[in-house]
């Protein structure tokens, strides 16, 4: 025990002591074992801190207290990293050659010895209070900073004698090995009450030196008491009685007399201004006699305590002496008894302070490396635990917010009151089919399409127009010529090798037709259904629905009010939902910075009271979820109540069905002008795709005509070798051999007789017809020409494989493939005049494939002209 000069005594606590003990070894050689050599290595850093704390705690230093606590300080949060890694016990696989020994520091003769860590913690943590204690001590409390630092440091002294009873005293002293008392839970809970007496006593020099009131001296005197004999209880019974010298348990018994007088003192002299004199006598009587027999205790004691006594047992005797008088005198008041009063009122001042985040080990990083296999089970156990926790509020919060959505969609709100805004709006499905309609042209881009296919029909007609010229004006000049040279001309009629061309040509001029009625039966529908489909031309279309008005006639105009209430319940539950989404990213984010891992390596007791502590953040979030759910509840009821006033005010019911009518309106105005659509695209595709046949039915006729003008060349050289008696090679026939083989001849203008002259518009260049002669596959023209000599020679272009019909043409591309070379395109499928450069025609400059698609899932393959029903045509009823 050591003594201060001040003017009230004061106790200090000395450290324990041990002896050396090795600790490097049996941990590195832990380290090899169980993890590695090279892991070891890594660690050597750590050991050697490891070895160097426990060398300072050994060493008798002289060292200032204060550097002694910081050594203490961190020596434990070692410890706790030590504990969590390296299990020291006796057990064979643990570090079992480590025993830790601390004497005892009230009996210095006593020690105890463990082979476990407790041991080590607990005396760690008793010298780390007993140097608070010293710190407090040394303070000069003569000064008001003196007096702050001596009232913090006995607060701390005692937050670690707190920490010590609560964390590691009942660890030290479980089981059969030995400890010493010193720091068992009765003595930690002694001290602790010992230091708080004196950093209160700190207080009452403090409010005395100040001049405070008698009153408030009392009260803090008289807490002072309180510990003080708080802790001479403890120090009266087992196993302490017999522990202690005497001349402590004096010592505190005297301080606790002393500063219940001095609580009586000051209350007597709050009692004399009052005038309560039978009670200040009283109470005076009540402190003396308390002086009176701690008295008796003073072997021991410092004389600076019996001092004080005597000085106020003296002051007490004085003013109790004026009281008896004047009450004699004056008051003649009836002198309660002492045992009679009231305990005298306390205030405390101070408190144990918290030593978790001092010792808080967590953030270490000594050992870091090192993560025991149960220490990951136990994280990954409270994993679980949080996540339970935030799939159960996030599911509450989502079934709030889905009930917010059914209930405002049963009650039709915000619509209501954006309809009676005038800012009214579709449901989602008929607003995204308008938009589309008006994306696509809507019914103001019919008139274009239309002409589009009146452009395209017209193109279709001059196509066949030509083509047929083309056949006519063949047959008339194989007519003129068979008439000229009679019998002599001798090759097949043109009607006979054309009729198959014909016949096609007459299909097309039918479809044609059939084409042109489908056309003017869009037109009607166009115009017949113009009124319907007129409102999905509105801009925007929301301005074609109806409006909720307001009450043509008012008694109390009370409408603004109910309006007003309505709009002010929805923002705030509009305002409850935005925090349920902030609450459930609090949760998530919190759960992302949520890593126990350090703290459950340094937890000193079970992982149990570690989860229910870091289980409770979550609490406060959860209880916040559990409010804003039963706000949403009674708001929603409220809400209900006020739009059934708005509905029976507004008169809602009617408004509903004129908008429903609307609704109905704009979907039938889409449904006429998809089917519209619908037609106007087949018909774009019947016309591509019959342009494309014609196309290709006039290069077969072209190439025919071709074809036949070299033949009445040849043969009107022919003709003309007859008539002039010319005569030929035995064996050949009087047919033209194959165009493919003729073999160019000199002329024999010389012996040949003037005759009939061939137009010169029948007679192709040489190059074309060499070019389209070797052009393989051509329908028409790619096999030789008939012999005239046969006249059962089938007609022109009905060849073993026919082409296909043009409307086949259309589901693939009218090219050869890509890895085919192209074929030279023939003048005739150029645009038939000047001008046209509709995407729906140039079907030689553009894949059909190229055109774009009809918006409404019309079918891609094109209108087969041939398999219209009765009524003709592609349009589609």
């Amino acid at each position: 025990m050591a003594a201060s000069s001040a003017i009230n005594v004061m106790l200090a606590i000395h450290e324990k002591k041990t002896v050396s003990v090795e600790l490097y070894r049996p941990l590195r050689n832990y380290i090899c074992t169980h993890y590695s050599e090279r892991e070891a290595q890594n660690l050597e850093d750590d050991l050697q801190i490891v070895k160097q704390y426990r060398s300072d705690i050994e060493k008798s230093s002289t060292d200032t207290p204060e550097i002694r606590r910081d050594l203490y300080q961190s020596y434990f949060k070692t410890l706790v990293v030590l504990e969590s890694r390296f299990p020291i016990s006796p057990d064979k696989d643990h570090v079992n050659s480590i025993s830790f020994i601390w004497f005892d520091a009230f009996k210095t003769k006593l020690k105890a010895s463990q082979q476990n860590i407790h041991l080590e913690k607990a005396a760690v943590l008793f010298n780390l209070g007993a140097v608070y204690s010293q710190i407090a001590l040394n303070a000069d409390r003569s000064s008001a900073n003196g007096l702050k630092v001596a009232c913090n440091m006995f607060m701390a002294s005692a937050g670690v004698f707190a920490y010590l009873r609560d964390n590691e005293s009942m660890q030290a002293t479980t089981g059969s090995s030995s400890t010493t008392l010193d720091v068992s839970v009765d003595c930690a809970g002694m001290l602790e009450r010992l230091m708080l007496a004196q950093a209160q006593e700190c207080f009452f020099e403090k409010v005395t030196s100040e001049g405070r009131g008698p009153g408030l001296c009392s009260k803090v005197s008289r807490q002072v008491a309180i510990f003080y004999e708080e802790a001479f209880s403890a120090l009266n019974l087992a196993p302490l009685n017999q522990h202690f010298d005497r001349s402590w348990v004096y010592h505190v018994q005297l301080k606790a007399a002393l500063f219940h007088a001095e609580a009586c003192y000051r209350s007597g002299l709050e009692l004399h201004a009052k005038e309560e004199i039978a009670e200040e006598i009283a109470r005076l009587k009540s402190g003396i006699s308390t002086l009176t027999e701690a008295k008796k205790y003073t072997k021991g004691v410092a004389q600076q305590v019996v001092d004080s006594i005597n000085r106020l047992e003296v002051m007490m005797n004085r003013n109790l002496e004026t009281a008896v008088k004047e009450n004699n005198r004056v008051y003649l008041m009836r002198v309660p008894a002492p045992d009679s009063l009231p305990p005298l009122p306390a205030h405390s001042l101070v408190k144990p302070t918290p030593m978790g985040e001092v010792l808080d080990a967590s953030k270490e990083k000594m050992f870091a490396s090192l993560v025991p296999d149960s220490s990951f089970k136990a994280l990954s156990r409270y994993t679980e635990m949080v996540d339970d926790i935030i799939r159960t509020q996030a599911e509450k919060l989502q079934q709030g917010s889905e009930l917010t959505r059914v209930r405002l969609k049963e009650m039709e709100l915000p619509e209501s009151i954006l309809a009676l805004e005038g800012n009214s709006c579709l449901p989602v499905d008929i607003k995204e089919d308008v938009e589309a309609v008006q994306i696509s042209g809507g019914p103001s881009g019919f008139e274009a399409e239309l002409q589009q296919l009146k452009d395209l029909s017209r193109v279709n007609h001059e196509l066949l127009v030509q083509t047929e010229e083309l056949l006519q004006k063949e047959a008339r000049e194989d007519a003129q010529f068979r008439t000229q040279f009679g019998t002599r001309w001798t090759r097949p009629q043109s009607s006979t090798l054309t009729k198959n061309l014909q016949e096609r040509l007459s299909r097309f001029a039918g479809n044609l037709k059939q084409a042109a009625d489908s056309d003017g039966r869009i037109e009607r529908s166009i115009r017949d259904h113009a009124a319907l489909m007129e409102i999905l031309d509105r801009q925007p279309i929301e301005s074609a629905l109806p409006t909720l008005a307001r009450p043509i006639m008012s008694l109390d105009a009370g409408e603004d009010a109910v309006v007003g209430a309505l709009k002010h319940s929805l923002r705030h539950l509009e305002t409850l939902g935005a925090q349920r989404a902030g609450l459930e990213d609090m949760l998530k984010e919190m759960k992302r910075k949520d890593d126990i891992l350090p703290k459950l390596m340094t937890s000193p007791g079970s992982y149990d009271d570690l989860f229910r502590k870091e289980i409770a953040k979550y609490d406060h979030v959860c209880e916040e979820i559990a409010q804003n759910i039963d706000a949403q509840e009674h708001l929603l009821v409220k809400i209900q109540a006020q739009n059934d006033e708005f509905a029976a005010l507004f008169n809602l019911e009617d408004y509903k069905a004129s908008r429903e009518k609307s609704y109905k309106q704009i979907q039938a105005a889409i449904a006429k002008f998809r089917e519209i659509k619908e037609n106007i695209n087949e018909g774009l595709k019947f016309y591509v795709t019959l342009q494309d046949a014609i196309t290709n039915v006039k290069q077969q006729c072209s190439d025919f005509v071709m074809t036949r003008n070299i033949q009445c060349r040849e043969m009107m050289e022919e003709v003309q070798r007859q008539v002039a008696g010319l005569s030929f090679q035995d064996g050949k026939n009087h047919s033209y051999p194959p165009v493919g083989n003729q073999q160019p001849q000199a002329p024999r203008t010389s012996s040949m007789p003037p005759g009939p002259q061939i137009p010169p518009n029948s007679h192709p260049q040489a190059p074309y017809y060499h070019q389209s002669m070797e052009q393989p596959g051509a329908h028409g023209y790619a096999r030789p020409p008939p012999s005239y000599g046969n006249p059962q020679q089938p007609p022109y272009g009905n060849t073993q494989q026919p082409p296909p019909p043009y409307h086949l043409q259309a589901t693939g591309s009218p090219y050869p493939p890509p890895s085919q070379p192209q074929q030279q395109q023939p003048e005739y499928g150029q645009p038939a005049y000047p001008g046209w450069r509709a995407p729906y025609y140039n079907a030689h400059t553009q894949q059909h494939a190229s055109h774009p698609p009809p918006p409404y899932g019309v079918p891609p393959g094109p209108y087969p002209p041939h398999q219209q029903g009765p009524g003709g045509g592609y349009y589609k009823q």
